[in-house]
């Protein structure tokens, strides 16, 4: 019988020595962790089912709810893919992805309000592209984006994940089909976009604008082709094919549980598939060190991860 290690057992295990010795732990990370660590206990409620005709009783006993937990965060991401999918236009959908450079991930970990710039700036660029089509027409694009802040290997990594529909409504024209998507403009129309928006949203009382500056001219020295964008050509050609897909990336939980392969009380051992070739990667790190590449990813208290873009149909 295959042994399954969870999440939960490795915070039960390590939870109260790690704030120990971790100074400035985010209150809402508190609060999330012990949500998860009372998730499913008696003591915290529970509810009792009875059959009127069998008299069979169930106990069923109250969830968290967190987006953390390994167990509520996949209900949450059926649920809201349910949602989302009733705002969806019934078209083909392409899937893309916004990156940053390294040099960037440390001033959105320390100013999570930062975050918020990456949808705007995401969504900033497909208004801005879809403009230039025809000025006239004004398209609007369907948009539903969603912000990731890990990679594959659980590091900080913040991201945006973008559904687009493959069609837009103009001012003229009710509906008109786009499949062609511009690497090379999205790529430098996306860093020049994002660059100047984190730049009138960083507060240079606390960080250096001579250092951002010149962060700034040496990105756009070593990136001359902008930020990597990716936006495969794909068959969502349905908003239900759009909605299973995207159910993989709304709220669920930074690591599935079925990636820990070993657990001994004191490591952790996980694996992921490299972005970079696919290949396998196995890694062995502490207990402690787990913990800390999971928490960063829990999002401050009521910051939405999804941004859904609507646009009206004048048919």
């Amino acid at each position: 019988m295959a042994v399954h290690f969870t999440i939960k057992r490795i915070l039960k295990d390590h939870w109260d020595s790690f704030l120990e010795e971790t100074p400035n732990v985010r209150s809402v990370v508190i609060d999330e962790v012990d949500r998860v660590l009372s998730c499913g206990d008696p003591k915290m409620g529970f509810a009792l089912y009875k059959c009127p005709r069998c008299e069979s009783v169930r106990f069923v006993p109250f969830r968290c709810h967190s987006r953390f937990c390994s167990t509520c965060g996949t209900a949450y991401q059926d649920n809201r893919a349910a949602s989302i999918e009733e705002k969806l236009i019934n078209c083909r959908h392409r899937h893309v992805v916004f990156t940053i450079s390294d040099e960037l991930r440390p001033y959105f970990r320390a100013d999570r309000n930062l975050l918020n710039v990456l949808f705007r700036s995401a969504a900033q660029v497909i208004h801005d592209w879809a403009l230039s089509l025809n000025k006239k027409e004004q398209f609007q694009f369907g948009m539903v984006c969603v912000l990731h802040t890990f990679g594959r290997d659980l590091k900080w990594n913040p991201h945006i994940h973008m559904l687009i529909t493959e069609g837009a409504c103009g001012k003229i024209t009710p509906w008109k089909s786009f499949h062609h998507f511009p690497y090379t403009m999205l790529r430098k129309r996306w860093m020049t976009t994002l660059l100047a928006n984190l730049k009138s949203s960083i507060d240079f009382s606390r960080n250096s604008s001579v250092k951002f500056t010149n962060l700034v001219n040496r990105l756009y020295h070593n990136y001359d082709n902008g930020f990597y964008v990716h936006a495969p050509a794909s068959d969502f050609n349905s908003a239900s094919k759009v909605t299973k897909y995207i159910v993989r990336y709304i709220g669920r939980p930074a690591m599935a549980q079925s990636r820990i392969t070993d657990y001994d009380g004191k490591q952790v051992t996980f694996w992921y598939q490299r972005h970079e070739d696919n290949k396998k990667v196995v890694e062995t790190i502490s207990a402690h060190d787990f913990i800390k590449r999971l928490i960063i990813h829990i999002p401050e208290k009521g910051f939405k991860l999804i941004s859904i873009i609507l646009v009206a149909l004048h048919i």
